[in-house]
């Protein structure tokens, strides 16, 4: 990254992005929660089924490649990590539209439980960012 600055600098450097990260993760659980709770209904919360699973197709199959998953790659097991990661967010986003569809939901908490599903995707953007240059890196 920085080769020039001293160790305590790139210390204080990698502590702000895991602050960071711990931030938005944070920010994401409130969200999540506060759909449920400002409106009284907690059927929002069955988007957390969706997002438990979201990483799991990462820590499985890509190894500790995390590359592979922004190129075009001929492996069947960065595809298929590809595939489950996709049906994952493709049901974080469904699951809080057809609750909304059906009148379970009002459109505040569909608000709130989208704006927490781009908190978490940027989350684990900035991870996967940041995961090749720290000693964070669990992929």
């Amino acid at each position: 990254m920085m080769p020039d600055l001293p160790g305590y600098m790139m210390t204080c450097l990698r502590t702000g992005k895991l602050a960071f990260l711990a931030i938005l993760v944070s920010g994401g659980i409130v969200l999540q929660i506060l759909a449920c709770a400002l409106y009284n209904n907690w059927w929002p919360m069955l988007t957390v089924i969706m997002y438990v699973p979201l990483p799991m197709p990462l820590l499985f199959f890509v190894g500790s490649d995390s590359s592979s998953l922004l190129t075009v790659s001929d492996s069947g097991w960065a595809n298929a990590t590809k595939f489950l990661t996709g049906a994952s967010a493709v049901g974080s986003i469904a699951i809080p539209v057809i609750l909304k569809h059906a009148d379970v939901i009002g459109w505040g908490a569909l608000a709130m439980e989208l704006s927490s599903f781009f908190v978490f995707v940027t989350a684990i953007m900035c991870y996967l960012g940041m995961g090749n240059e720290d000693d964070y890196s669990m992929l």
